[in-house]
């Protein structure tokens, strides 16, 4: 198997979430890119314990570590939204000023 190519995807699919994290303003927005570079984390896990076939899958094992923490995050994540949402009117990330004195 050539590893390339999903290794070429992940660091495509996680460049595109570091831009999405940098450039957006909406935080749900922001969350979702999130979730991408965590996807192309998990795509290149799974590809690269498929390249060097190990006895224990352990590329598998920490994807599903991460699918759970990125469940965590978007529960707790959307929840603290709502709650900025609910308080000031908007999911804008610059308008958000809660710990500023």
């Amino acid at each position: 198997m050539n590893v390339a190519w999903p290794l070429t995807l992940g660091a495509l699919l996680f460049s595109i979430g570091i831009y999405g994290v940098l450039s957006r303003r909406n935080a749900v927005l922001v969350l979702m890119s999130i979730e991408l570079m965590l996807n192309a984390v998990n795509v290149n896990l799974v590809a690269l314990n498929a390249y060097l076939r190990q006895v224990i899958p352990v590329g598998q094992i920490f994807a599903l570590f991460v699918i759970t923490v990125a469940a965590a995050e978007v529960g707790i994540g959307l929840a603290i939204v709502l709650l900025i949402f609910r308080n000031r009117e908007t999911i804008n990330v610059d308008d958000v000023d809660l710990l500023k004195w």
